[in-house]
Order: C-alpha cells, then sequence, then structure tokens
C-alpha cells in the first residue's frame, strides 16, 4: 500500500539554519519509498498516511520505525501529559488524525489505532555512530533554540572515535559547521578541501617539508570532522559524499606514512635489517590487518563493531594506531628534530594496535563458542548491566538533555 507523509503545525525557529518542514522533508527523503502530500484532499483512498507535527523535533530513527508501522499513534511526554506527536493511518482516518495532533480538535484517536510511548521503542545503541543514545522527539520552541541545536551537534558526534576527534575537535568544528551553515557552504564542498588538503600533505611529507605537511595534515582531519557534522545537523549527506569521505579516510594514512619516510634525509634505523622498504611492508601490513580484524568482526557477530564490543576495545580506539594518533607521534617527533623517530614510533604503534586487534577478534570467537549466545556491544547494556556512572559510559555517552528539554517544557 502506498505510503505518504502530510506535516501539520510549524515550528517558531530555525535549528541550523532549516525550519522543522524542511527538515522533516530532507529526513523523509532520506527514508525513501515515502511521498511528501501538501493536500489531505489528494490522499488516495488505498492509501496510507504518515502524519507529523513540525513543532517537534524528531530523530531519523523515529520516522524510520514510523515509516514500517501501520495504525500507529505516537504520543510523547510533555509538561507530564502524554501528547500525540504523529501516527500512521489509512486515508479515511487521516483528516480526523490530522485535525488531532494539530490540537485543532479534543477529539478521540480514530478506532482501531494501536497507540504506543517512545520509551517502547527506546534503544539507545546506534551502531553507525559507535554510541549510546536512546531515540528522542523534543517540543520546538524559541527559549530552547541554543539547547535544541546543542542537541542536534552533540548527536551528530560518533561516542567511540580516537582522542583528538573526542575532545579537541568538538567546540572549533562547531563554530566552522556554524559558519558553513550561514555561508551556505555544503558538506561535499568541505569534503572536497579535505581531498585537496590530503594531497598538499602528501606532496608536502614526500618533499620533507614535514611542518608544512602537518600543518595541512591536521587541517585535514579538522575538516573530516566537520563535514560530517555539517552533513548530519542539515541532513544533508549524500552516497557520493559518504563514499568520497570515507575512501578518503580509508586510502590516505598508509600513503601519509610512506611519504613521510620518502621525504626523510638521513634514516639511522637502530638495526640493518629495518630499512625503509622493510618498515613500509609492516605498516601497510599492520594497516590493512588491523581493518581486516574489524570488518571480520563485524561479519562473523553481527551489526557492531569491535571497538564497541568491550569497554576495553572502546578505550583502546582512543589511542589504537589511527590516523590521528599516528600524527600526534609525527608532531612529536618533528617538535624534537628527529621526523625518523615518529616514522618508527608509526610503525611500532602500527604493529602493537594490529596484535591487540587480533587478541581481542581471537578472544571474541572463543567466548562466543564457549557461551553460544551472540555476542552484545556494552554500549546496548547502559542502564541494564552497565552502570551509568561507570567510567566508560562517562566517557563515551553524551549528557541527557533530552531529559532536561522534555522535562522542562
Amino acid at each position: 500500500m502506498p505510503r505518504y507523509v502530510y506535516i501539520v503545525n510549524d515550528a517558531p525557529i530555525t535549528l541550523w539554519g532549516l525550519t522543522s518542514r524542511e527538515r522533516l522533508t530532507r529526513m523523509v527523503q532520506r527514508v525513501g519509498n515515502l511521498t511528501m502530500l501538501e493536500d489531505l484532499s489528494s490522499l488516495p483512498a488505498d492509501s496510507s498516511v504518515l502524519i507529523l507535527r513540525a513543532d517537534f523535533l524528531y530523530d531519523n530513527r523515529i520516522i524510520t520505525r514510523l515509516a514500517k508501522e501501520e495504525e500507529t499513534l505516537l504520543h510523547i511526554p510533555v509538561k507530564q501529559t502524554l501528547t500525540p506527536v504523529a501516527a500512521v493511518v489509512p486515508a479515511q482516518s487521516a483528516t480526523q488524525t490530522a485535525a488531532l495532533l494539530s490540537e485543532s480538535s479534543a477529539g478521540q484517536a480514530p478506532p482501531n489505532i494501536r497507540t504506543v510511548e517512545l520509551k517502547d521503542w527506546a534503544s539507545g545503541f546506534q551502531e553507525q555512530l559507535r554510541k549510546f543514545d536512546p531515540p528522542y522527539i523534543l517540543p520546538i520552541t524559541s527559549e530552547r533554540q541554543a539547547d535544541l541545536e546543542e542537541h542536534l551537534y552533540s548527536g551528530s558526534y560518533k561516542g567511540v572515535t580516537d582522542l583528538i576527534t573526542k575532545w579537541a575537535w568538538p567546540i572549533p568544528a562547531k563554530w566552522a559547521a556554524r559558519f558553513c551553515v550561514k555561508a551556505g557552504i555544503v558538506p561535499n564542498a568541505v569534503t572536497s578541501c579535505s581531498l585537496i588538503l590530503t594531497i598538499i600533505a602528501g606532496v608536502c611529507f614526500l618533499k620533507g617539508w614535514y611542518g608544512i605537511g602537518l600543518v595541512a595534515g591536521w587541517l585535514m582531519t579538522f575538516l573530516d570532522t566537520v563535514d560530517g557534522k555539517l552533513a548530519r545537523v542539515t541532513v544533508t549527506s549524500s552516497k557520493f559524499g559518504h563514499v568520497l569521505d570515507h575512501g578518503l579516510d580509508i586510502i590516505h594514512p598508509p600513503l601519509w606514512y610512506m611519504a613521510w619516510g620518502l621525504g626523510l634525509t638521513a634514516f639511522t634505523p637502530p638495526t640493518a635489517w629495518l630499512t625503509l622498504h622493510t618498515i613500509f611492508g609492516m605498516i601497510l601490513i599492520g594497516y590493512i590487518a588491523g581493518r581486516l580484524c574489524e570488518g571480520l568482526f563485524q561479519l562473523g557477530f553481527g551489526q557492531f563493531g569491535l571497538f564497541c564490543w568491550r569497554p576495553f576495545d572502546s578505550f583502546n580506539r582512543l589511542i589504537t594506531a589511527r590516523r590521528n594518533p599516528n600524527l600526534i607521534l609525527l608532531t612529536g617527533s618533528l617538535c624534537f628534530g628527529r621526523p625518523d623517530v615518529g616514522l618508527l614510533a608509526v610503525t611500532v604503534w602500527t604493529v602493537l594496535s594490529t596484535l591487540i586487534l587480533l587478541i581481542r577478534l581471537g578472544f571474541a570467537f572463543s567466548v562466543r563458542l564457549l557461551s553460544g549466545s551472540p555476542l552484545r556491544p556494552w554500549l546496548a547494556d547502559i542502564g541494564a548491566t552497565v552502570s551509568h556512572d561507570s567510567l566508560a559510559a562517562r566517557t563515551f555517552t553524551r549528557p541527557p538533555l533530552t531529559t532536561t528539554i522534555q522535562s522542562t517544557d
């Protein structure tokens, strides 16, 4: 049966440059198999319609879930009162339901409509962003604009990532994302700048211009954070941008390290066998093996990644031999005038990090075989077997701003 979407009410403010209707329209387009409807009178008789209130901010997971539901009315608590905010109904019930949701009618819900609350759908683990974050629907009010924009921005961040992305970039990246919104700069333009800076950094490393190369490299990693956040808060991600961004992230790090080695004017290894070619081989094999460990884990144990399995793995992700932690090693070595030592440090850390991943992968296989039960990400157990007050939960989850907004409106 065809599924349409109809929006009632309006919000008094924009969030990250978008009206609520614009945001909802983009979210609906991302779900697919849904058609926006401007007038209920044009709704085909044999169809159903998803009706959404534009005076509320929706988690994209809620829109995706509603697109699969049938004859459902969703409520959330507002000022300690259950308030209807969305519904999926057949065409014959659309007008009555739209009036109910727009608060132009105090009538009852149509018969045979299942009523649910948001807490019934409160699965908080997000594999794509590697974090625990319960789904939300929040009332949009003028006095809460700053809180809602902050909620959208913090929600765009990965929970489990490296220490630079997690603690150094959030505030400046938010400033940059806000500038891009005001200037009309789209995420793909930011990603294109990242690509240019990646090439510049590699060429500079190759020529031994390490200082300039590191400036370009660090700026590239910063923009790599900005483009993703900008895409999420403005709901403007695209398949091309996704492929370009993630493809760039996967390919360039080992090429940078090799260019760094080729740019050295002097290299005195601690042992004769440790030549540049040997180092390049160790870095490349270690890097590929580490990526394979992650892929094999996800392939073998379900829809979550190795770094989300246990708290140890999430803490390991902060410092494991990915681009940003390795750039710290290279930057530190240049500060001491020994870029050759930086390359050795990257090599050692890549090998050690990959060995840890291999051990964790083997341990996961043994746990799965011995227990006979599927593995679970620890983030999915927050509030159950994992305390909200634990160090891991406080490190990898964000403050419950959702609860604060709902309880005070």
